[in-house]
């Protein structure tokens, strides 16, 4: 199911996971909105969970504040649980969690994924499968606020010691450390006409 506002729809989308919750960090809500607002401003839409609350509306009302376009994406059993955010651009409910995952991937040019929990980090790594396994070459980018994601990219970068990365498994994940990165390395990635194969070792957390 679609409700559509009127506006013009970007060329251009973001699918930004992250936390419904706001953490314990107030670095982290204000990376939303950082985002949101750097989003609008470059003229590029969010593609988000459709909920309101937690890091998940703060990012959504931060794109729309600043006159951005958003869309919502959201399964039937969420729409309350995580309350689902009246006013965006598009709102498309799912029948299920599959579909909506699915939905937000084929109106996403490109990835990052917020401080968030496990849903967040299923996201993430699906994301990366998928990458990996050859289906996308969309850009996937990790802000790591205040170093959040470290233990993350410490498994990734230990998986490759343990040899279960192998030559044929490429993906190429960019690790930020502030939001106002975001937006400048998904247009540095977009420009690039192919992206270039990547390995776990030559992964860097600053750029």
């Amino acid at each position: 199911m679609h409700l559509i506002h009127a506006m013009r729809r970007p060329d251009i989308n973001l699918c930004v996971y992250c936390g419904s919750s706001p953490g314990q960090n107030g670095l982290y809500m204000r990376a939303a909105r950082r985002l949101g607002r750097d989003l609008a401003e470059a003229g590029i839409g969010l593609v988000y969970g459709g909920g309101s609350l937690g890091l998940m509306g703060e990012v959504a009302r931060a794109v729309l504040e600043h006159g951005g376009y958003v869309t919502g994406v959201i399964p039937e059993f969420l729409i309350r649980k995580e309350i689902m955010l009246e006013g965006v651009n598009d709102l498309v409910v799912t029948r299920n969690m599959h579909e909506r995952k699915m939905t937000m991937f084929e109106k996403a040019a490109g990835f990052c994924a917020l401080p968030g929990g496990i849903g967040t980090l299923e996201e993430l790594v699906e994301v990366s499968t998928w990458a990996q396994l050859g289906q996308h070459v969309k850009p996937i980018i990790i802000a790591n606020l205040d170093g959040y994601w470290n233990p993350l990219l410490e498994l990734i970068e230990h998986m490759h010691r343990e040899g279960f990365f192998h030559s044929s498994q490429k993906v190429r994940l960019d690790a930020v450390d502030k939001a106002e990165q975001v937006v400048p390395m998904l247009k540095k990635r977009l420009k690039e006409k192919r992206v270039p194969g990547w390995t776990p070792d030559q992964l860097s957390r600053r750029v």
